[in-house]
This record gives C-alpha cells, sequence and structure tokens, in this order.
C-alpha cells in the first residue's frame, strides 16, 4: 500500500474494541465522520459489514465515489479501497483497533492516495484530516 499522502488520525474512546469495530464498520454511521453523504451499495461476501461491503460517498458538488472493505476482522482491523469513481489515485484506508487498559479502544485511522493534479492531495489530505479528527468523536464515546 504505497501512496504519497498519507492522513492520520488517532482517537480513544471509552468504548470496548468489538463496540466501536461495530460502529466503524456500519457505513451509514460514517457520514458525521466523513462530513459526506454515506449510502450502502451493497453487503459484504459473507457478512454485511465484512469484505466486499461498499458504500457510496457524496461529498459536497463532487461525483460521488465507492470505497469497498478489503479486510475486516473482527474487533481490531477495517481496510478499504475506492474500487469506483474518484480521482484520487491508489487510494486506501486502514483502521485498527487496539484496546486500552481502562476498556477502551485506541483507534488509528490512516488514508493514503495520490491525485493526478499537483498540490491537489496535499489539499484533500488537510480536509480529510480536520474532518475526520472532528466527526470521529461522533462515532461512540
Amino acid at each position: 500500500m504505497v501512496a504519497p499522502t498519507r492522513v492520520r488520525v488517532t482517537h480513544t474512546f471509552t468504548s470496548d474494541p468489538e463496540t466501536v469495530f461495530d460502529r466503524l464498520s456500519e457505513h451509514e454511521n460514517l457520514g458525521p465522520v466523513l462530513g459526506a453523504k454515506v449510502t450502502r451499495v451493497r453487503d459484504g461476501d459473507t457478512e454485511r459489514n465484512g469484505v466486499g461491503s461498499t458504500r457510496a460517498l457524496k461529498i459536497g458538488p463532487l461525483p460521488a465515489f465507492w470505497e469497498t472493505t478489503t479486510t475486516a476482522d473482527r474487533p481490531t482491523l477495517i481496510e478499504y479501497a475506492i474500487t469506483k469513481g474518484s480521482p484520487l489515485k491508489g487510494h486506501w484506508g486502514r483502521q485498527e483497533l487496539t484496546p486500552t487498559p481502562d476498556g477502551g479502544t485506541r483507534l488509528d485511522y490512516t488514508i493514503g492516495f495520490d491525485a493526478p493534479i499537483p498540490g491537489t492531495a496535499g489539499l484533500v489530505g488537510k480536509v480529510l484530516q480536520a474532518n475526520i479528527a472532528k466527526g470521529i468523536r461522533r462515532l461512540c464515546p
């Protein structure tokens, strides 16, 4: 997974990893986190939010694009990639969940991508960083 631009957000929840995983993997919960309108396109191959599950994201006036879950290892890891409709190149996301000693969960969220127009990737990265850092707190306690 190589991409020139990286966005990293770390957040600690008081909820346990199972709860956080369930909230993160449910596509419809991600709208407020990403600042986008999110619509489920298809369920996963063996479970609703598992590998193969796909969501459409629409951000402002931009055309919608699809993200597909590529890894769903309950309750520690979710990975996804853009599979349709984005001008971003090599886009992927990784959400790692680690239990904390007090029963909570640390989320390490990394997104990687590039863009064909010089300077665009950096701008998109700053917007994503700000939106996710602000919105992730709405996901669960």
